[in-house]
This record gives C-alpha cells, sequence and structure tokens, in this order.
C-alpha cells in the first residue's frame, strides 16, 4: 500500500545518494585537513595570529609606557610648581617678618630717643631751675662758711668745713666785726679784720668776683682768705697758725 503512494519523483535515485555522499566526504576532508596539525595552512594561520598578538600586545604597552609617561611628568610639574609656591610662601614670610623686625628696632629706637630727649630736657630744665634759684642759707657762722664753700666750689678753691671752721675760731671767735688793732699790721696802718682776719691789701688781690668789696663781710672774707691760703699753702686745712 505504501509502494502505491510513493512517487517516483520522491524517491532518491542510486546517482543522487552517490553525489551526496561525495559531498559528505569532501566537506569532511576539507575540515579534517584544515585542522591537521604541522600542516603549511594550520602554521601560517598560527603565525599570522601571533604576529597579530604581538603587535596588539606591542601596541597597548606603548600606549601604557606614554599613559605612564604623561603621568609622571605631570606629577613632577605639580611638584616643582608647589615646591615653587611653598618657596615664594617662605620668602614672603621671612620678608614680612624681617619688615616687622625692623618696624620694631624702629619704634623701638624712636622711642628709646624720645625718652632720652625728654630726661635731658628735664635734667636741663631742673639745672636752669637750680641756676636761677639762689640758695638761701642762714645768716650765721654756719651759712656763711656753706655758701662760701659753695662759691669756693665753682672757683676750685681748696678747703673744708673743718678747716674754715676750726681758723676762723682761732682768729676771730666767729665774730665777722673783729679787728686787730695792735700787730704790726696795725702799725704800719692796715689792720686785719673779719672772721679769718685778713689785711686790706691781700684781701684785694685774692677777692674772688660775686662777692662783696668788704672786708667785713662774711662771705667775701672766707673766700678771698681761703684762695690766699691756697695760694701759699695748698689750703686753709694746712693752716693752723697765725697766716
Amino acid at each position: 500500500m505504501f509502494a502505491s503512494r510513493t512517487s517516483g519523483s520522491a524517491r532518491m535515485s542510486k546517482t543522487h545518494k552517490i553525489s551526496i555522499a561525495g559531498v559528505a566526504a569532501v566537506g569532511v576532508s576539507a575540515l579534517a585537513f584544515s585542522l591537521v596539525p604541522g600542516s603549511a595552512s594550520a602554521e601560517t594561520e598560527t603565525q599570522a595570529v601571533s604576529t597579530a598578538n604581538v603587535a596588539w600586545s606591542t601596541s597597548v604597552d606603548t600606549a601604557k609606557a606614554a599613559a605612564l609617561q604623561a603621568s609622571i611628568a605631570n606629577q613632577s610639574s605639580f611638584l616643582d610648581a608647589q615646591a615653587q609656591a611653598q618657596a615664594k610662601a617662605k620668602a614672603t614670610a621671612a620678608a614680612l617678618k624681617a619688615k616687622a623686625e625692623a618696624q620694631a628696632a624702629a619704634k623701638a629706637k624712636a622711642a628709646a630717643a624720645k625718652a632720652a630727649a625728654k630726661k635731658r630736657a628735664a635734667v636741663q630744665a631742673a639745672a636752669n631751675r637750680a641756676a636761677t634759684r639762689k640758695a638761701v642759707y642762714p645768716n650765721n657762722l654756719d651759712g656763711w662758711i656753706r655758701e662760701s664753700l659753695d662759691i669756693m666750689k665753682k672757683h676750685n678753691i681748696p678747703g673744708t668745713y673743718e678747716g674754715i671752721h676750726r681758723n676762723i675760731m682761732r682768729e676771730s671767735s666767729g665774730n665777722p666785726r673783729a679787728i686787730n688793732n695792735w700787730d704790726i699790721n696795725a702799725q704800719n696802718g692796715i689792720p686785719s679784720k673779719g672772721l679769718l682776719q685778713i689785711i686790706k691789701p691781700t684781701f684785694d688781690t685774692y677777692h674772688v668776683a660775686g662777692t662783696a668789696r668788704d672786708q667785713y663781710d662774711p662771705v667775701a672774707n672766707i673766700v678771698a682768705s681761703c684762695n690766699y691760703a691756697a695760694d701759699r699753702y695748698g689750703s686753709m686745712d694746712n693752716v693752723n697758725s697765725a697766716y
């Protein structure tokens, strides 16, 4: 029944079967040939693949090296710029510090100069006041001796309070109006007068400017007598008897 339903065109002829088998065999052979190790075609393909891999690897390495080099260059530039900025900041800070120190030193110097000038002015003012203010001495033997000593000091005439007082007490007992009317000087018309019993010619010769021209004036008498004693004996302190 089946044979009757199958047409002749659907059946494979012997020739068709042989052709299909041949094509299949050829395909298998071609496939087997292309995969056979050691064959010339396979070696060529392997070499081509290897060469391509090497070229690709070299290209990748070159790119990586270039990128690494660029990164190093960028880092170096950054570090250089950072170092320059730090050096500049340090130099600026040092300059500012030096400027501040110089300003402080100048300010201190100006303050010191101002203080010194103020001190000199105060000293000068005190000296001026002292010069214009006349010292007040008591009108007694103590005051006369002290005033005489101040005048003697200005004129570099030596003598001490003790030396002057001692000789006054011996010569006149402290009486500024004392006079000797019996010694040789009195006989010659030039009696000794005053606290230290000085004669007129000696008084006139050793009189000190600024004191009275009167032998009886206690201060003028003391200063002139001490001036004479300094010239003859070195100081009134060295006089212990009539002189």
